[in-house]
């Protein structure tokens, strides 16, 4: 209940904020979803895919990480930093990006965003005490329904490789739930936290240079790599954490947890749109009860 009465008294205004901060996230990690299966159907490897995430906000923030300009950051630490880049920076990108080698654009959109709040929704209960209702663990049952259902179509279609796929979208998303709960745990603001992942992620250079080369990204021509560092490095990495951590700052962990729950009708829609790539009725139907599940969540 007292949850339910501190939601109450915020500010009309913080709300607003708050679901705008998250809507716009969700927004901008379906158009990030989309441009990876681009990206990997033209020849991008996900390694490829990671550093263009990651590498321009990176360059945009470094002046700033040299000169410690940020008092925010100070304040944050380089454990904590570090802790923060694992769970929300290259290797959650990484992992998440390798699954498009091996299953469809819906199984990621509906997927990844899916066990994000789950995990976020329970570790806001285990880890930061928050209640959860009866409707919320009814609904977390429904997601884990619908994700069953995609897991079965990934078994039939595609064989052990598809459940490999949706595995990786499973780490992923369980990996941005951790993201989200620190977060909240140690009270990090959406510019600090964008400016230390950012920053940090950097590291990734070198080792994607040792590792992985630049002949895709050189081979592939000017105007792929730009659409892939407008969608990877200003929408769906800096501008996604940026607006998400605003809405944990304005909502709290809980709630902010299920805003992946727009992730997947606004990745099949713009996918569709797009890259015209149609759903199967297999994964419209888990995404229904997903979103069910979702709705379930929300409720106070």
């Amino acid at each position: 209940m007292q949850a339910g009465r501190d939601w109450a008294r915020k500010p009309r205004g913080t709300i607003v904020a708050g679901v705008a901060s998250g809507t716009g996230a969700a927004l901008f990690w379906a158009i990030g979803f989309v441009a990876a299966r681009h990206g990997i159907d033209a020849g991008f490897s996900p390694a490829d895919l990671a550093l263009h995430r990651f590498v321009w906000p990176g360059l945009a923030f470094l002046p700033l990480l040299l000169l410690r300009a940020t008092p925010e950051f100070g304040a944050i630490g380089w454990g904590r930093a570090l802790a923060l880049t694992c769970c929300g920076g290259p290797p959650l990108a990484l992992i998440s990006y390798y699954g498009f080698l091996l299953v469809p654009l819906g199984h990621a959109g509906v997927i990844q965003p899916s066990c994000a709040a789950l995990g976020g929704l329970a570790m806001a209960t285990l880890v930061l005490g928050e209640r959860l209702p009866r409707r919320r663990l009814f609904g977390a049952l429904a997601i884990v329904g619908g994700l069953v259902i995609i897991g079965g179509e990934s078994l039939s279609s595609f064989g052990s490789h598809g459940l490999l796929g949706d595995f990786a979208f499973m780490l992923a998303g369980f990996l941005f739930s951790i993201f989200g709960i620190l977060l909240r745990q140690w009270r990090i603001g959406p510019i600090a936290a964008t400016f230390a992942v950012s920053a940090l992620a950097l590291g990734f250079v070198p080792l994607h240079a040792a590792f992985f080369g630049f002949g895709h990204i050189v081979a592939l021509g000017l105007w792929e790599n730009m659409a892939q560092a407008l969608a990877q490095g200003v929408l769906a990495g800096a501008g996604a954490i940026y607006l998400f951590a605003r809405a944990v700052m304005l909502l709290g962990a809980g709630r902010a947890a299920v805003f992946p729950s727009l992730v997947p009708g606004f990745t099949l829609l713009i996918g569709f749109i797009v890259l015209g790539e149609v759903p199967s009725l297999t994964q419209l139907a888990g995404l229904v009860v997903v979103m069910a599940g979702f709705r379930l969540t929300q409720r106070v």
